[in-house]
């Protein structure tokens, strides 16, 4: 009989593999693998802006919650930057800073509001999150990134294809009266909002590695852009349901497994080259 904690990480990871592999082709083929970088530095900040709040009123659900709504934020700041003429690059860079400062200055506060509070689980709250801890999934968060993954998931492909033709061809989505700006604001939330649902499943550290190497694979081996998806979340779910099934015997974190795995393929893939 499969125990109920792996169960539930096995439909979070096929959760998640939806997720990563429809979303992974769009960083490649975007270009936003610089964006992720921001995007981790907001979700870190915002998880530790989200134990504050956690501690000073007593309920540590907010870190997701909190971690969404500052990660929303600082992909709409960059997003006005780019529309303000700022290289993407540079406005990413720029926020990148900021927020990184104020994550320090974060941990800082945090480590004072611990000292006043009586004891939470808040060091398995700060591990989860940079390691991933699918293991420890309950079923309310198992709902909530059901849940939040099928609206977001129908978001993408509702604006898939337009999502492709700002990729390769934004000056002819202009020609056809569409919104730049506005599909790529909406991509921007996208990755923000996905990155939040999933982080706590697959842990900072990695989600970097996670959401940009299936797409780069799948570019790397096919060029008919449904084969590179099908190919991205083929690849993307059996690398997340193999890493639940060993971690599950050899008791470390999947997300670490998940890592090594991509890097093998994707430098075995370099080296045939």
């Amino acid at each position: 009989m499969i125990p109920e904690y792996l169960l539930r990480a096995i439909l979070a990871s096929i959760m998640v593999s939806v997720l990563l592999g429809m979303l992974s082709p769009l960083i490649n083929t975007k270009g936003l693998a610089f964006l992720t970088h921001a995007l981790f530095h907001s979700l870190l900040f915002g998880a530790v802006l989200g134990m504050i709040l956690g501690l000073l009123l007593e309920n540590l659900s907010l870190v997701m919650l909190t971690a969404l709504v500052v990660t929303v934020a600082v992909v709409l700041i960059i997003a006005q930057l780019e529309r303000a003429g700022f290289s993407p690059d540079s406005a990413v860079g720029i926020v990148a800073s900021f927020v990184a400062g104020l994550t320090v200055l974060g941990f800082g506060v945090l480590y004072k509001v611990m000292a006043d509070r009586p004891y939470f689980p808040l060091s398995q709250s700060i591990v989860s999150y940079l390691t991933g801890e699918i293991f420890l999934i309950t079923l309310n968060d198992l709902t909530v990134l059901v849940l939040g993954g099928a609206v977001l998931f129908f978001l993408m492909i509702f604006l898939y294809r337009d999502f492709l033709y700002l990729s390769f061809d934004p000056e002819g989505v202009e020609s056809y009266g569409g919104n730049t700006r506005a599909y790529l604001m909406i991509l921007y939330v996208l990755v923000g909002a996905i990155g939040a649902l999933i982080v706590q499943t697959v842990g900072l550290i990695t989600l970097q590695v996670v959401a940009v190497l299936p797409g780069a694979i799948a570019l790397m081996v096919r060029s008919d852009i449904r084969k590179v998806l099908a190919v991205s979340l083929m690849l993307t779910l059996v690398i997340q349901l193999s890493s639940v099934i060993l971690a599950y015997f050899i008791d470390i974190p999947p997300s670490g497994l998940a890592t090594i795995m991509l890097g093998i393929i994707y430098g075995a893939l370099l080296f045939r080259r």
